[in-house]
């Protein structure tokens, strides 16, 4: 038996090596990876090391200012960059949408801005044209130019019934047909493997790195299931390339569609606009801080007089103006927090929605699964958010506490008409240092694998029921 499906399978490769059809499909597929794989590469290196040193270069230029206020380093903030992981050379995912910066200030919360679009110009209009996307759009395509034939080819030819007469089982015949088809998929995720071997030398962990090659062997193969299916239930070679090429729109482009339509609908986000004209009525009522005598801080102000025995602020051992940024930065942190994670709640659901489109679209479910393992995914970009926001109440907290500690009340409130008590308000530039460096790393392994998990689920019910449903078809197969 195996003699009899490796003697078939190898005929078909000699068949497709000879045709100028598949062979021109394969040097297409191959100038377009190339190309592709080459650019966003290049692309994605370039991003991280010129991130890594903007960086660097952010940190450096607030540690090197001079004495000054403290709160005016509140104001004068920070960069943070969302440097991209080893794994997005093969899918930069959210990158290029989302922004890889962020302005940390106090009394707010920034965006995330630059998203990158360089990458439309050097891709020729194509901005997502990434590795990724060849190998999901793409190589299906090319296997079906060089597969649909294989089965109903043999009864064009009138080739099926001898094969038949020799012993060759139905079975046999789509096994050999499908190893045929399989191996030529598995030879064109070779350049995949390369690459993850470059990313884990840049550091990418070893086991995500195969998790990428394993979710798009299982992609590949369900494209080589399906196509074989096809193949052997019509009667015309011409049936089963338009009934397959309607198939790779459906899966490719219509249901990837439909589904960011359904997200949008199943669970709307409200606009930026809205959500800070929500935010701002409810920071309005808690003060940034700025006017330390506003009714709002009449209570701390008592409590504080009380704890130290005290009538005057200026008796105090903190400075009270000090103490007010604190509790106000405090306060106005918790309602950003909470208005940010309310909207990160919803895209997370958006996201999860359009993903459960997988179960229609392998599609779908392969490129959701690729960017949880490139560390590439909107809960990345989620997890940036959130670290970067941390950086920024520590160091504007930090730059509060020596407003608190180390500037004296009286010194504070008179800085703006007396020059000399204005020259003791500027603190020592090693204040500067509460800012803690900042570099952003990928997931844990284990937390990757875990988002893809049903991504691969979805990928391996597809692959299963094709190929219940194709052995049922070459146990009825007939000439």
């Amino acid at each position: 038996m195996m003699g009899q499906l490796t003697t078939i399978a190898r005929a078909e490769w000699r068949l497709w090596l000879r045709s100028r059809l598949a062979f021109g499909a394969l040097l297409i597929f191959a100038l377009l990876l190339t190309s592709t794989s080459v650019v966003t590469a290049l692309r994605m290196s370039e991003a991280h090391h010129g991130r890594t040193e903007q960086q660097a270069g952010a940190e450096a230029t607030f540690l090197s200012q001079p004495d000054r206020h403290p709160h005016r380093m509140v104001h004068y903030g920070h960069y943070v960059f969302r440097a991209p992981p080893p794994l997005s050379m093969l899918d930069p995912g959210v990158d290029s949408v989302t922004g890889q910066s962020m302005f940390l200030e106090g009394h707010r919360q920034n965006t995330a801005m630059f998203a990158d679009v360089r990458a439309s110009a050097e891709l020729g209009g194509f901005e997502d044209l990434t590795t990724a996307l060849v190998y999901q759009l793409f190589l299906p395509l090319l296997l079906i130019a060089i597969g649909h034939g294989l089965i109903v080819r043999e009864r064009e030819e009138n080739t099926l019934v001898p094969l038949l007469a020799q012993g060759v089982t139905g079975m046999q015949l789509y096994a050999a047909k499908w190893v045929a088809l399989a191996g030529a998929s598995l030879a064109l995720l070779l350049p995949l493997a390369v690459m993850c071997a470059v990313a884990i030398g840049r550091g990418a962990a070893p086991l995500a790195s195969a998790g990428v090659v394993g979710i798009y062997t299982a992609y590949l193969l369900v494209w080589c299931s399906l196509i074989l299916l096809v193949s052997s239930t019509v009667r015309s070679r011409s049936l089963a390339l338009g009934i397959l090429t309607l198939l790779w729109l459906g899966t490719a482009l219509i249901v990837p569609r439909i589904a960011v339509e359904s997200a949008s609908s199943a669970i709307p986000v409200p606009g930026k606009l809205q959500t800070d004209l929500n935010m701002q009525a409810e920071l309005r009522e808690v003060g940034d801080g700025h006017d330390a005598s506003a009714p709002g801080f009449q209570q701390l102000q008592a409590n504080l007089l009380a704890q130290y025995d005290v009538t005057r602020l200026e008796d105090l051992p903190v400075n009270f103006r000090g103490v007010v940024s604190q509790a106000a930065e405090a306060d106005l942190t918790e309602v950003m927090n909470r208005h940010a994670e309310e909207r990160m709640a919803l895209e997370a659901g958006q996201a999860r929605v359009a993903a459960s489109f997988g179960w229609l679209s392998p599609v779908v479910a392969v490129a959701a699964g690729s960017r949880a393992l490139s560390g590439t995914d909107l809960a990345t970009h989620h997890r940036f958010l959130r670290e970067a926001e941390v950086v920024r109440f520590d160091f504007v907290q930090g730059l509060n506490r020596v407003h608190a500690e180390q500037l004296p009340y009286s010194d504070d409130i008179n800085r703006n008409i007396d020059a000399e008590a204005a020259k003791r308000t500027r603190m020592s530039a090693e204040n500067w240092k509460v800012l803690d460096a900042f570099s952003f790393r990928p997931a844990a392994t284990s937390e990757r694998l875990s988002r893809a998990n049903t991504p691969a689920a979805m990928l391996f019910a597809w692959l299963a029921m094709l190929t219940a449903i194709g052995a049922l078809a070459a146990r009825r197969m007939q000439p």
